[in-house]
């Protein structure tokens, strides 16, 4: 007979140990509202923000001001609304200082102005205290207004005089002679500096924010840059090469947050589809978090109404020690599937692939088992300046991507009748033997899905076309023969199937064209892939995965691809 001896009772917590609690509890008693008072504290204690638009910050002030006040039943019920203007704070969230070694290092060899770096992280310390102080009043019933003004024209003092010194060292970093009064204001004007290790001393002293979420500005750097009154220029940044303002604010977040910390962003879908945005990619890496990306398309149903952004929406979890990227599929929805999308969510783990420089984007083991079989193949060989095309590919697929060994007809008013610039000449140098294989290749539901699943979904161009496993060299004799036969029979079913469209454009007037739909040389289509599997050696299993993907959309009759209107 075993016996397990009694385990004595764990000690009653500390008093002091809750005491904090006891209090709010306390307080909470004398608040007619209790949601009403939570969720006052909430905004007060844990919730900032920072926004160059001041509009935006005001907007947010009132959104928050309103959630308050929807919380009261009864007009004699409603209690002060906080005072947040430090907690919504206007500024460039780019530009500035976030931590006393970033002064130091702008101040480089200075060792004048490096003496009252002691200084201000004092005062940075006794501005944070007023800060709290601020915060506490506010959720007293025991203080007057004039407490309460006083508390807050004690710290917009402190930290006024923080900013403008700050500013100084910063200016000076910018190279901005700081004693030309009017060069320098509108150095200030323009960059708006926001310096974070004063703005917020206390979180940063702790190690930063517990959680970052945003929605950052998609905007070109070189846009920036070339504004002659608002136009900033960013420094110290390792994301630059990506050259747009959201890879520079997830640079900015990882420097804010706490090593058990999480981050979400919404950006577009090109950190994970671009070649440019490596240094942002290999920022991810360097993080050791694990992240997930979420993907969406803009047809049929776009995740923000109003805005025709391919999305990718990402979260960070804290530091784990290893860095992991994992996916979902390329979501498309319908918008009666709108309210289970996200419910539906599969991550699958994925990788970042140093040859495209592209996260893909998988969704299931099954997508990543292909992926790896794929990546054991070469590229075609192609040469660099097409003279005799081998094939012309639609530059914009939908659903298929379209190449022909012959130029559709296109005429228009001005032009009369020639190739559509949507098409792009491609060359092999092994001409010959080659071209009705890649070609058959081009056309398959395989090479859909691994260009839909690891670039945007919407140009189609040489990056994308050349960077194909197509393993021809190492092909069996057999396969090539039965790939360009397939090729020449999908040639001759997409003009059979095809229709003569005209339109009408302000720019070229009447326009005349063949639209082609490749969902109506489906078999022919599948039947390439059944071939390509021996090539590649996939199982029954991920040959079923490959000619039914997506397959919802793709052979929706409202879904066939477009024709080449544009010329």
């Amino acid at each position: 007979i075993l016996k397990t001896a009694k385990r004595p009772p764990p000690p009653p917590p500390p008093p002091a140990k809750l005491e904090d609690f006891r209090e709010v509890l306390r307080q909470l008693e004398t608040h007619a509202s209790e949601r009403y008072f939570v969720l006052k504290s909430i905004i007060i204690g844990n919730l900032y923000g920072v926004d160059l638009m001041e509009e935006a910050v005001e907007i947010c002030k009132l959104r928050l001001f309103l959630k308050l006040v929807a919380q009261v039943e009864r007009k004699e019920d409603i209690e002060p609304l906080p005072d947040i203007d430090f907690n919504v704070r206007s500024g460039n969230t780019l530009v500035g200082f976030a931590s006393l070694g970033e002064v130091k290092e702008a101040l480089g060899s200075d060792l004048i102005e490096k003496e009252n770096l002691p200084q201000i992280e004092e005062r940075a310390a006794k501005a944070d205290v007023a800060f709290g102080k601020f915060r506490r009043l506010q959720t007293e019933e025991e203080r007057s207004a004039q407490q309460l003004n006083q508390a807050k024209a004690a710290l917009q003092a402190r930290l006024g005089g923080l900013r403008q010194e700050l500013d100084g060292y910063l200016g000076k970093d910018y190279g901005v002679q700081t004693d030309n009064e009017p060069a320098y204001q509108q150095w200030r004007k323009s960059h708006r500096p926001f310096h974070w290790f004063v703005e917020f001393y206390g979180i940063m002293r702790q190690g930063g924010f517990d959680v970052i979420i945003g929605n950052p500005p998609y905007v070109e750097y070189s846009k920036v840059k070339k504004d002659k009154e608002k136009g900033y220029i960013v420094k110290g940044y390792q994301t630059e090469p990506c050259g747009n303002l959201y890879a520079f604010c997830i640079e900015r977040a990882f420097t804010l947050l706490r090593q058990q910390s999480w981050f979400s962003f919404v950006v577009p879908i090109s950190i994970q589809t671009t070649a440019r945005m490596n240094s942002l990619q290999q920022l991810f890496i360097q993080e050791k978090r694990h992240t997930y990306f979420s993907t969406f398309d803009v047809y049929p149903s776009k995740l923000f109404e109003g805005g025709k952004q391919r999305i990718s929406l990402i979260i960070a979890t804290e530091r784990l020690g290893e860095s992991r990227f994992l996916t979902t599929f390329y979501n498309r929805w319908k918008p009666e599937e709108r309210s289970t999308l996200f419910s539906n969510f599969l991550y699958s783990k994925s990788h970042l692939d140093k040859n495209c420089c592209v996260i893909p984007k998988l969704g299931n083991r099954t997508a990543g088992q292909i992926l790896r079989k794929l990546s054991k193949f070469s590229i075609a060989p192609y040469k660099r300046k097409p003279v005799s095309p081998s094939f012309y590919v639609h530059g914009i697929p939908y659903n298929y991507v379209k190449v022909f060994d012959f130029v559709p007809y296109f005429w228009n008013e001005i032009d009369g009748q020639k190739k559509s610039v949507d098409l792009r000449p491609y060359q092999l140098e092994m001409q010959e033997s080659g071209e009705g294989v890649v070609l058959a290749m081009l056309n398959s539901n395989l090479f859909f899905w691994w260009w839909y699943s690891l670039f945007d979904g919407y140009h189609c161009g040489r990056h994308e076309v050349l960077s194909f496993p197509v393993g021809i060299r190492e092909m069996k004799d057999k396969i090539c023969e039965n790939l360009s036969s397939l090729a020449e029979q999908l040639m001759k079913d997409y003009k059979l199937h095809s229709r003569r469209r005209t339109a009408n454009y302000k720019t070229t007037g009447r326009v005349e064209y063949a639209e082609y739909y490749p969902r109506k040389s489906k078999s022919i289509i599948d039947e390439i892939d059944r071939v390509l599997a021996q090539h590649y050696g996939f199982t029954d299993e991920e040959l079923d995965f490959i000619i039914n993907y997506d397959i919802k959309y793709r052979m929706s009759l409202g879904g066939g691809t477009k024709g080449d209107k544009n010329g």
